[in-house]
């Protein structure tokens, strides 16, 4: 019987009695499956998010998401052999699933890790430092999770990746999300989401899945959710126009297709490590996944000498490739999604050709495959082409989203600049060449079309990641055409999800509602030294004032000659006196460091464990042999690590000499124990 995807809705699976949209294999056309979301209930689908999902979520920390997606990583990754027996179906090789599979669960990792070391014990991101309006009165901004729902729009070529990306900064900003495969690979998405839900490990209502059309979910969006997108250029036009996005205020992201550029530097010759790398980036995006993915290269801009040293080089890579079946041995190279994508694409490089000839492959030839049928299978040839005309609009407007690209002359910078800038706006692009002044001018000019640029030269060139791999830790989008989305970018696109507010109210009150103090409010003398103080019993704005020292010119020439610092302002009365920041010799600011510290320890062993570092030092004035400091230690901020029984505390440290002018500042921090349980 041919598998019917189900959808997951309110804690249920929901098989639909319909036939649905038919699945095929990639390979022999033959149909696997089918989708549709007939039986589902769209508004209880938004409701049980809303009420259920939502509050859930809410009420967990950064860090307690930030453990349950860590979690849920290495669950997945436990079973990504379940994934792999079935994705051959979608014409992918091994090789390509695991870009998929295990780079999806890979970004779940990475995204656990900075909740878990960049985001508070906290459900709130509080930006920086609270700038004072006035006398008594403070301004900064706050992140908060939004009282919504996320919905996933995705596209075939990564039905894994493409929903763990997602969900991985929708759940750390604390968002329910409902996942809408794309229909030609829903069945992979399908059991990956099964995987999820088997875990136990997220919250309920906090991960819902719909198997066909999402349609009707539209209707019942409003301001608070959001709909992020990956696709085509032409639907995420479409879907900007839905009511709820023009009219109800709902936020849309997209990551379109678009047609990326990879660029060969004048200095790059064939003889070089950068023309080599070049070219084994042109290959590996052409034959990964297909040339299914909507960072591969579609342009290649290279100087007019060396088109046909490229085009030769490519060539004689393409022609070593085994297309077929990718689960029969020896293929190297698997089809496309299916039939109507081969034609899709077919069609697509019939445009390109109108300002392009062909070179090798094309929609006219029937591709030699080892293995698969050619006629009902998604089989298409790797296709290059060259621009007879660099301008002609298609090949800088049309994408064949298959294993397809054009080689594109360019005669000078401006030139290509230009060129480039033709593709309105895209993913990502690649430079290859060693000349920095160059890439530099061309960056500059460049960067404005693009999410990120990737440069490759001698010195990387063995190491770098792929010219379309979607890094985790920066920014996965582009501009114009490409959509504009923040899927990715560490937590910039988590705070994306956000939503950002400005809060303005008294020192005192700003302490309490961002639990982070700051100089403006009280400082609270102790009667006990803070560092006897357990981490639960510590309060913000808890402060110790400490008694002076007085520095002397025998402490500065002790240090001096101790760490051998003998920097002319500390040893060299007269050359300091004629310096245009100083009056005479001055202490060492790291002398007046480790004098604080004199000053402000606690000697003996107690709930202070450990000082891993400062931040933020600046010295802002000079001390003189013969005057003094004094320090004002005050706990800034904590953070408790669960299931340690240790934490973190940020003291925000300032010196003054004896006139009360600060001198340096700074935030030391430590590792503090919590009360022992009983």
């Amino acid at each position: 019987m041919t598998h019917k995807v189900s959808s997951y809705i309110a804690g249920a699976w929901i098989t639909p009695e319909d036939e649905g949209a038919p699945i095929f294999d990639a390979s022999n056309g033959e149909v696997v499956a089918t989708a549709s979301s007939t039986g589902v209930d769209f508004e209880a689908m938004i409701a049980h998010a809303r009420t259920v999902g939502g509050p859930a979520l809410r009420a967990m920390t950064f860090t307690q998401r930030g453990l349950a997606l860590k979690n849920l990583a290495k669950y997945l990754k436990g079973r990504v052999d379940e994934v792999y027996a079935d994705y051959g179906v979608s014409g992918a090789t091994l090789a390509d699933a695991r870009v998929d599979v295990e780079g999806g669960i890979g970004v779940l990792f990475v995204y656990a890790s900075k909740a878990l070391k960049e985001l508070p014990n906290d459900t709130i991101i509080v930006e920086g430092n609270p700038e004072n309006i006035v006398d008594k009165h403070q301004g900064q901004t706050i992140y908060t999770t939004p009282d919504g729902v996320a919905v996933f729009i995705n596209a075939f070529n990564f039905p894994v990746w493409g929903m763990l990306e997602k969900l991985a900064t929708a759940f750390i900003a604390g968002i329910p999300v409902i996942v809408k495969p794309a229909t030609p690979t829903a069945q992979i998405a399908e059991l990956s989401f099964r995987h999820i839900i088997e875990s136990g490990i997220l919250p309920e209502g906090s991960v819902q899945f719909v198997g066909g059309s999402i349609v009707g979910a539209l209707d019942h969006l409003g301001g608070q959710d959001a709909i992020l997108f990956t696709g085509s250029a032409a639907t995420a036009a479409r879907l900007r126009t839905a009511a709820c996005v023009v009219e109800r205020g709902t936020k849309f992201t997209a990551e379109a297709d678009s047609v990326n550029a990879t660029i060969l530097g004048p200095d790059a010759g064939v003889d070089t490590e950068e023309f080599s790398a070049f070219v084994k980036g042109i290959f590996r995006e052409l034959s990964s996944k297909t040339g299914q993915k909507c960072t591969c290269i579609r342009r290649i801009f290279v100087p007019p000498a060396l088109v046909e040293p490229t085009v030769n080089a490519l060539l004689a890579r393409l022609g070593k490739i085994v297309v077929g079946d990718p689960r029969v041995e020896g293929t190297t190279m698997g089809p496309l999604v299916n039939a109507s994508q081969r034609d899709d694409v077919a069609s697509s490089v019939r445009a390109l050709m109108k300002g392009a000839e062909l070179r090798c492959g094309g929609p006219d030839i029937v591709p030699t495959i080892a293995s698969g049928d050619a006629e009902r299978g998604g089989f298409f040839p790797p296709t290059v082409l060259v621009a007879n005309d660099s301008r002609a609009p298609q090949i800088h407007e049309v994408e064949a989203f298959g294993p397809v690209a054009t080689v594109i002359p360019y005669t000078s910078t401006d030139d290509l600049v230009d060129l480039v800038s033709r593709g309105e706006g895209s993913l990502v692009a690649s430079v290859a060449s060693h000349d920095p002044a160059w890439i530099r001018d061309l960056m500059i000019r460049i960067a404005p079309y693009h999410g990120r640029l990737l440069i490759l030269d001698r010195e990387n060139a063995a190491t770098a990641p792929p010219h379309g791999a979607a890094l985790p830790q920066l920014i996965h989008g582009g501009p114009g055409r490409a959509g504009g989305g923040a899927e990715l970018g560490g937590l910039r696109s988590v705070k994306h999800m956000m939503q950002a507010t400005s809060i303005s109210a008294g020192p005192e009150m700003m302490v309490g509602l961002t639990q982070v103090w700051n100089p403006a409010a009280e400082a609270k003398p102790l009667e006990v030294h803070p560092f006897r103080i357990y981490l639960d019993d510590l309060k913000l704005g808890d402060t110790l004032f400490t008694g002076s020292r007085t520095i002397t010119l025998e402490d500065i020439e002790h240090f001096a000659h101790f760490t051998g610092d003998t920097f002319y302002a500390h040893m060299d009365e007269e050359a300091a006196a004629a310096s245009p920041i100083f009056k005479g010799r001055v202490a060492h600011g790291y002398f007046l460091l480790a004098a604080a510290a004199g000053l402000f320890v606690d000697p003996d062993p107690g709930p202070v464990l450990a000082n891993f570092g400062l931040e933020n030092l600046r010295f802002t004035q000079p001390v003189y042999p013969g005057e003094s400091i004094r320090v004002r230690l005050t706990c800034k901020s904590k953070l408790v690590r669960p299931g340690t029984g240790w934490g973190e505390v940020t003291w925000d440290v300032a010196l003054t000499n004896e006139k009360d002018e600060v001198v340096a500042t700074y935030q030391l921090l430590t590792i503090n124990a919590c009360r022992p349980t009983e």
